[in-house]
C-alpha cells in the first residue's frame, strides 16, 4: 500500500551540523512504520544547529565504517557538512551502492552534492547549482525534483513537499511489482 513503510529500513547518513532537513524526514519515516538506522561518520550523538546556534542532538546507531547499504532499502542524506561527506571515501562508496543499487534515495539543501556525477535531474540548496551542472546534473529551482527515485529539494521550506515524496518514493522500494525503482516492471 503507498505510503505504508512497515518491514522497511531506511538510512539516513548525516554528520555534525544537521537541521531540520534530519528530524522532519526521521519522525515522517518513525511515524510510517519504518525502521531507521542513524548513520555517521562516529557513532555516539551527532550536534545538530538550529541556524548559526547549537540545536539537538540525535544518537548515530551505526558509524559509517560499520554500514552496509544491503541492509537498507533506501537512504537519506540530510543538510549536514556535505563537503565533509563528498570527500570521505567511505562515505562516497556508501552513497555509490545504493546509487548502484537503483535504491530511492533523498537529499535535500547541500546533500546533492554528495550525487555530484549521478547525470540526473535535481534540485538543491541555489549555491550549489554550478557544482552540481558542471558535473553533468540537470539542475532545476523548484521545491521538491523526483528522477527515477532521486528525490531532491532546496531547503527548509520545502519540507512538507520533501517528506511526502520521500513516502512516496520510499513506499514504492517494498513494492515487489516495481524493477528499477519508480518503473513498473512489464
Amino acid at each position: 500500500m503507498c505510503g505504508e513503510l512497515k518491514n522497511q529500513r531506511v538510512a539516513i547518513l548525516a554528520t555534525d551540523g544537521f537541521e531540520s532537513e534530519l528530524t522532519e524526514p526521521l519522525e515522517m519515516l518513525r511515524r510510517n512504520g519504518a525502521e531507521v538506522d542513524n548513520i555517521s561518520l562516529h557513532s555516539g550523538e551527532i550536534p545538530g544547529m538550529q541556524h548559526r546556534e547549537k540545536g539537538d542532538k540525535v544518537r548515530a546507531d551505526i558509524a559509517l565504517d560499520q554500514a552496509k547499504a544491503d541492509n537498507d532499502t533506501a537512504l537519506v542524506l540530510p543538510r549536514g557538512a556535505a563537503n565533509v561527506l563528498r570527500t570521505d571515501p567511505c562515505a562516497v562508496r556508501f552513497v555509490r551502492q545504493f546509487v548502484d543499487a537503483n535504491k530511492p534515495i533523498a537529499a535535500t539543501r547541500r546533500a546533492p552534492w554528495t550525487l555530484i556525477g549521478t547525470g540526473r535531474r535535481m534540485t538543491s540548496w541555489v549555491s550549489f547549482k554550478t557544482e552540481l551542472t558542471n558535473a553533468g546534473a540537470e539542475w532545476v529551482d523548484e521545491e521538491v525534483v523526483v528522477d527515477e527515485g532521486l528525490v531532491t529539494s532546496r531547503k527548509p521550506d520545502d519540507l512538507p513537499a520533501f517528506c511526502a515524496k520521500i513516502l512516496e518514493q520510499f513506499s514504492r522500494a517494498g513494492d515487489s511489482r516495481l524493477g528499477e525503482i519508480g518503473r513498473p516492471t512489464q
